[in-house]
């Protein structure tokens, strides 16, 4: 664990076979990370630009290009896991994640199987089953948990989102325990994005004399606080999308200003090195009433929140959805 003291987990958000064999290992050792994450869009970048799945894609090419997919994708996260294992029986996080096919968010009972199926496939006990934070995704969620497989909540932008992950995985382990009276719970993560919203919102938040970089970090704050009045043993927060885009920001921006007590942050490589380069002390979010009052004049601004979860949300999914099928184009091509 990154800080002990104040329970601050720090993850990669970056998978790729090399890496993986090499500086994940790293890492791992000298305690900067304790876990990892992955998505459509890294593993695209990893399978068609490395040179390190030739030899597997050559082994498996008369698969069908979904199931080759699933291949690569499991070995990655099952080697991932099992550096990761000694972390996750310590206590110590430990967790990687993988995601679920993001065509099948409208599909509850289809996630909820996919999500089964990786899970066994991969085999280990420290994968988190990635599932987006949609209406369908709520239901599979809290099946997945019902069934002791541990979840990675997604493109959480909201908290109404928040509020119906804590929800899921309330109904989830409520049916856990009872079929499981004496086992360990499984855990979850509620995946918080950040960068994304000032990135949409920095200019008409400017043009209206209002500070930039601001609304993603008191949006997560918003969502922090919900899960930690939740007070749910087996949920962690979990900030996500913390890498920078150009200049105007410290790299490691979203990490530092994010240190708060028992939560994780996820972040880029280049993230990570740039913030465990600087001394980070842990912060203490806003109040409730002092989101509110940002929020409040936010909204004078001209600026509906209600419409810009939505539109992070659809162009969330639709990002992941293009890089799912792009790699399973690419892979059919050979």
């Amino acid at each position: 664990m990154y800080n002990e003291k104040v329970k601050f987990s720090l993850w990669c958000d970056f998978l790729e076979r090399d890496f993986i064999d090499g500086e994940f290992n790293e890492l791992i050792k000298n305690g900067t990370i304790n876990g990892a994450t992955s998505n459509p869009s890294i593993f695209k970048n990893a399978f068609l630009n490395s040179p390190a799945y030739a030899e597997a894609k050559e082994e498996f090419k008369k698969k069908e290009p979904k199931k080759l997919y699933e291949i690569l994708a499991t070995q990655d996260i099952r080697s991932a896991a099992e550096s990761l294992l000694k972390n996750f029986i310590n206590d110590d996080d430990g967790f990687v994640s993988i995601e679920v096919d993001p065509n099948l968010s409208n599909k509850a009972e289809a996630t909820f199987k996919e999500g089964k199926h990786l899970y066994g496939a991969i085999g280990m006990p420290n994968v988190m089953i990635k599932v987006p934070a949609t209406k369908d995704g709520y239901e599979a969620m809290s099946e997945l948990i019902r069934k002791g497989i541990n979840v990675n909540a997604t493109l959480i932008f909201s908290p109404e989102q928040t509020k119906k992950c804590l929800e899921a995985f309330e109904e989830g382990i409520a049916g856990f325990k009872r079929y499981f009276p004496k086992a360990n719970l499984p855990k979850a993560v509620i995946s918080i994005f950040v960068s994304r919203f000032d990135r949409m919102l920095d200019e008409k938040m400017a043009s209206a004399g209002l500070p930039k970089a601001k609304v993603g970090i008191i949006n997560a704050m918003k969502c922090y606080n919900i899960i930690k009045e939740a007070n749910l043993s087996f949920v962690k927060p979990l900030f996500a999308s913390t890498g920078v885009k150009g200049d105007e920001l410290a790299k490691d921006y979203y990490v530092s200003e994010l240190l708060f007590e028992n939560c994780i942050n996820t972040a880029p490589l280049d993230t990570i090195k740039a913030f465990i380069k600087t001394e980070n002390l842990p912060k203490t979010p806003l109040t409730n009433e002092q989101i509110d009052e940002f929020f409040e004049k936010v909204k004078n601004a001209g600026i509906d929140m209600k419409k810009v979860y939505k539109k992070l949300l659809d162009d969330g999914l639709e990002q992941f959805i293009i890089a799912f099928d792009d790699i399973i184009k690419a892979l059919k091509k050979g």
